[in-house]
């Protein structure tokens, strides 16, 4: 059930979808209206940071490598920020997501109802340390096999395993696949390009 303070009517007239005042929604309310800029996490709203140019420009080299490679491959499917991925009682908007083959959902006219194999944050200047780490491991808990949380600033990749297996590369390392995207290879520097 939705907990929220009511539109002005002028708004409500004019189809607009505005940002909600919601304190609380149910998973399937969030579904329905799908808020842009927003993403589901326990409950509530909650609104993503607005990417900067710099976030975008990372955003499209990941998605220049890796999807060459995924593509050539045919090892299955990459999604861009638009797209929701379910984690138990969250919806998220991972920056670069990717699903093998064999864990397609057959309908995906809708958001994602299982967590991404890959999921790929890229840390923006608003972004608390904090929430970026809980982040990756609710990704982690979820079935999610691999997180690269890409940092702008220090221009580094920490690469999480899992919540004690994880891995900080700089600009002199090489991000891989592993057995996750099977055979990708890149150097970090190059994602910052």
């Amino acid at each position: 059930m939705i907990d929220a303070q009511t539109e002005p009517e002028s708004i409500k007239e004019s189809g607009l979808q505005t940002a909600p005042t919601y304190t609380t929604m149910t998973m399937e309310e969030f579904l329905e209206n799908d808020f842009e800029g927003y993403e589901y996490i326990k409950g509530k709203l909650v609104p993503m940071s607005l990417p900067s140019m710099e976030h975008g420009e990372i955003s499209i080299n990941i998605i220049r490598y890796l999807d060459l490679h995924v593509h050539t491959h045919q090892l299955g499917r990459l999604y861009t920020a638009e797209t929701t991925f379910q984690l138990e009682d969250r919806l998220v908007k991972p920056d670069v997501a990717f699903v093998l083959n064999d864990r397609l959902p057959e309908n995906r006219r809708k958001g994602s109802p299982v967590p991404p194999d890959l999921a790929i944050e890229i840390v923006s200047p608003t972004d608390k340390q904090y929430d970026v780490t809980e982040k990756a491991l609710a990704y982690l808990k979820s079935g999610t096999r691999f997180v690269w949380v890409i940092e702008p600033v220090a221009k580094t990749v920490m690469v999480y395993r899992s919540e004690i297996d994880f891995t900080l590369l700089s600009c002199e390392d090489t991000l891989t696949g592993e057995d996750v995207v099977e055979g990708f290879v890149c150097p970090v520097l190059q994602l910052f390009e």
